[in-house]
């Protein structure tokens, strides 16, 4: 599991959800939307110190930083390590807000030209991740 350290810096609710927008420790902006609210969890408040989590399965990588779609949660690093297995690899990524492991196929590894000391973007999607005190 991954984790990263930030301050809620704003939350958007609707109904019972709510879009929660996190600064992480190089400042870059994380967005998580939990079926939580202000009102139900009392942690949800501008300034609040949180944990980010998400699953090593729940990281893509991709080499350019500046791919046109709809995941915001991105984070440029350098890839550490690389554990390839026959099937799935383990990425370890270097990012100013803190190390990532991402787990993909290791056949997409072999078609990204994934290497260590490569640039890369860590992306994951904002329904993906998890928040803690």
């Amino acid at each position: 599991m991954n984790s990263l350290k930030g301050h809620i810096k704003n939350v958007q609710v609707n109904g019972s959800l709510s879009l929660v927008t996190i600064e992480l420790s190089d400042q870059s902006l994380f967005k998580a939307i939990i079926i939580e609210t202000p009102e139900t969890v009392s942690y949800l408040t501008a300034g609040h110190l949180v944990k980010v989590l998400f699953k090593e399965t729940e990281v893509i990588i991709g080499k350019d930083t500046e791919q046109k779609i709809s995941l915001q949660n991105r984070l440029k690093g350098e890839i550490t390590h690389i554990e390839r297995g026959l099937l799935l690899s383990n990425i370890l990524i270097n990012t100013p807000a803190g190390d990532i492991s991402s787990i993909i196929t290791t056949n997409a590894v072999d078609q990204l030209g994934l290497e260590e000391a490569l640039s890369v973007c860590a992306m994951v999607k904002t329904n993906e991740i998890m928040l803690s005190e």
